[in-house]
């Protein structure tokens, strides 16, 4: 698949993405990357390549471009209010499709999974996203199977996340589905996520 790793994920980024949505698994998937055998290569990239500012000002400066990225194993499409004109951005939307075809893993994290409804990736299938966004997932896609319950949905090549820390739960899912649960256990253990909100 390129550079010579087994396994890539890239994580887009735009404007008015969720900070926590792309750095949330970004550092989950990275931490993996460190300790695994199968050397995952974690890719940050943005439509041009260039720097983009998240939805609470958090500047970042992607690895690469949207032309440039190259083959990869999954697509990570974080939300946010940026989402919004993803879903009528044409161009995104045939670049989806046709990632579609050669990604073998397509994961939403929160408003993401809007984007990849627009886009008529998630016909007829189960999906969530974000509690206050579960209406217009429906909107954007009738056929959509609205799952308002689950932190993640897995239905196989696409697996979309609910709001916000979602996505962490949802990335170490992935960690054990791509490597294994032992595997997955030790890197929540590396970041000490053990959810205990004090309010």
């Amino acid at each position: 698949m390129g550079t010579g790793h087994a396994l890539r994920i890239g994580i887009v980024v735009f404007d008015d993405a969720e900070e926590l949505d792309v750095v949330g698994p970004y550092d989950v998937l990275t931490a993996w990357a460190g300790t695994s055998p199968l050397r995952p290569e974690v890719v940050t990239f943005s439509a041009d390549g260039s720097g983009v500012r998240c939805a609470k000002g958090l500047r970042l400066v992607p690895d690469t471009s949207r032309d440039e990225v190259g083959l990869l194993h999954v697509l990570v499409h974080p939300g946010g209010r940026g989402t919004r004109p993803l879903t009528r951005d044409g161009e995104h939307l045939a670049w989806l499709r046709a990632v579609r075809q050669e990604t073998a893993l397509l994961a939403s994290v929160c408003t993401g999974s809007l984007v990849y409804a627009a886009a008529g990736l998630l016909a007829g299938r189960p999906a969530t996203t974000h509690w206050a966004a579960l209406d217009e997932l429906a909107e954007l896609d009738r056929s959509v199977l609205v799952d308002t319950e689950a932190r993640y949905v897995d239905d196989g090549d696409v697996v979309t996340s609910a709001g916000v820390s979602a996505g962490i739960d949802m990335a170490l899912h992935l960690v054990a589905r791509l490597e294994s649960p032992d595997a997955a256990r030790r890197v929540r253990r590396e970041i000490q996520y053990d959810p205990a909100p004090p309010v």
